[in-house]
């Protein structure tokens, strides 16, 4: 399985970087660039930001209640976390084990 990210040209930078090799770029087409990543299989884990996120939120709420891979995990760009943008895997912590995840 392979990891990827879907992201905007500078946190592409960060994510070359990291040793992440599969990259998206957004540029106003991130349904189109959404709809070809979860046809693919071979995708583990999946990068995100957090505004392309919600770009396509109803199409990813719609993705995570019927597939568990690639486990999409939601990441701030370079202008930081979204204000009241819940990560969802931080959500599920709070609702299975009743704590919240603070940074």
């Amino acid at each position: 399985m392979k990891i990827a990210a879907f992201c905007d040209n500078d946190t592409a930078v960060g994510m070359r970087l990291a040793g992440i090799k599969e990259l998206y770029i957004s540029n106003n087409n991130s349904l189109e660039i959404w709809k070809k990543l979860v046809e693919r299989e071979d995708i583990g884990i999946l990068f995100i930001t957090e505004k392309i996120a919600e770009d396509i939120e109803k199409h990813l709420k719609d993705f995570r209640l019927r597939y568990n891979i690639p486990i999409i995990v939601e990441i701030p760009d370079k202008k930081g976390k979204i204000e009241g943008h819940e990560n969802f895997i931080s959500h599920l912590i709070k609702k299975a084990v009743g704590i919240e995840v603070k940074k």
